[in-house]
């Protein structure tokens, strides 16, 4: 199943893919401060924060047959919040690009407490707005360089006829 969370960005968090989506691609920086606090005690790990390789597909103009396109490193890490009782708790997975365990336990912590509807306003607002428009400008920026480099190409139309200079070098 193909996924494209660039081209339509969640406007409520309601929608757990994307998220997620959001979170994996967050920078440390807004993660640190909203999740700090949460992250504070000692999780009840189901799986600790692992590094390894993932394979990537990718699809010729997007609708192609699938190829393999290389290996990226990816960390993934599932965990239970520690301060809820086990039948309550959520269970917060994350898999985030590169060999950040730290951003992956953030990411997690954050998805197991936007599964509580009860936090999800609070966090949408401190945590997934301010990822959003960082993210909506991170995608601006990259619009406006490739934009700068943008070349445009045109032809000019030959007429039918030929023209007295034509007649010259043919004869």
């Amino acid at each position: 199943m193909f996924h494209a969370f660039d081209s339509h960005p969640a406007t409520e968090p309601g929608d757990r893919a994307q998220w997620m989506a959001l979170l994996a691609r967050a920078p440390m920086t807004l993660l640190e401060p909203a999740l700090g606090q949460y992250a504070q005690g000692v999780p009840r790990w189901l799986r600790p924060p692992e590094t390894g390789l993932m394979m990537v597909q990718g699809r010729a103009g997007g609708t192609g047959e699938r190829f393999n396109l290389g290996e990226v490193t990816v960390t993934r890490c599932a965990l239970r919040l520690s301060e809820q009782r086990h039948d309550e708790a959520a269970v917060g997975v994350a898999y985030v690009l590169g060999r950040s365990h730290r951003h992956a336990q953030l990411a997690a912590v954050a998805d197991a407490l936007l599964q509580d509807p009860t936090q999800q306003g609070s966090l949408d607002a401190i945590l997934l707005a301010p990822v959003r428009a960082h993210l909506l400008r991170e995608r601006a920026t990259r619009y406006a360089r490739a934009q700068s480099s943008k070349v445009e190409f045109f032809t000019v139309a030959r007429q039918s006829g030929t023209t007295s200079e034509d007649e010259e070098d043919g004869a």
